[in-house]
């Protein structure tokens, strides 16, 4: 069992991973030894991300918009030109928007679902071929959602359709999960709480201290705490899980 939590040599592509909690998972797999590609619409944040972590690996990066069909068949097709198999897929690329119930604009749900939701389904669906090679008896290929304690429970902010998209994105990991067994593909979701991140810097900003107050084990999350969860999912010790959804919150959504 000394192997257990091993990902050594595999192969797997991070959907905005050029900064937060995807370049939180990526760093992990990069430093365990995973040739790991990194994907999301800003190049000039996505290559110098790549360059940081290929100091400790190999990382690479591809850009692409994963809110569209197009995009996410333009970055399955970049990754099938590399690679013949992709052991992991994370899908963590999303969009947030928070506004006044009053004012929240319409625009506001076509953009958190299209990216969130529907580019989840539109990348694994252009990635199966890779991820039906990468699986072994045994040894799975993995898709990791990334959803969101906010799609367990009421998020205290105003932000409608990210909390709804990302509700949706657990219940998809359980649909796909179900269809994707057969294939041994085993596909999982993390629902994240507060961790240091372009989209939760706003927030921490205004409310930190109340938020490490609520928190039972009172403090955010650390990079280890995300690269810990992506590395037992994609690893040996995983192997038996599928249509989980696992909070990393230090236990916020268990509150009443």
């Amino acid at each position: 069992m000394k192997d257990l939590f091993s990902v050594q040599g595999k192969v797997a592509v991070v959907t905005g991973g050029g900064q937060g909690i995807g370049k939180m998972i990526a760093r992990g797999f990069v430093e365990n030894g995973v040739k790991t590609y990194i994907s999301s619409r800003k190049k000039e944040v996505l290559e110098p991300a790549a360059k940081e972590l290929s100091e400790y690996g190999t990382c690479i990066a591809i850009p692409a918009d994963c809110s569209t069909d197009d995009g996410c068949k333009a970055l399955a097709a970049a990754v099938a030109e590399r690679e013949s198999a992709v052991h992991i897929l994370v899908n963590n690329a999303g969009a947030n928007w928070g506004a006044p119930l009053a004012e929240f604009p319409d625009a506001a749900w076509d953009r958190t679902f299209n990216l969130n939701v529907k580019g989840i389904f539109n990348l694994t669906r252009a990635l199966l071929p890779q991820l039906q090679n990468a699986a072994k008896p045994g040894d799975p290929a993995r898709v990791i959602n990334v959803g969101s304690i906010d799609g367990i429970r009421v998020p205290l902010l105003e932000t409608f359709s990210y909390s709804s998209s990302k509700a949706a994105v657990h219940h998809l990991t359980r649909v796909l999960a179900h269809h994707l067994a057969p294939r041994n593909i085993t596909v999982n979701a993390v629902a994240p709480g507060p961790f240091e991140s372009k989209m939760m810097a706003a927030t921490l900003s205004q409310f930190r201290d109340a938020i490490v107050n609520s928190c039972p084990l009172g403090r955010i999350g650390e990079p280890e705490d995300m690269a810990g969860i992506a590395i037992y999912l994609a690893s040996r010790a995983g192997a038996y899980l599928t249509g989980t959804v696992i909070p990393v919150d230090g236990g916020m959504s268990s509150l009443p």
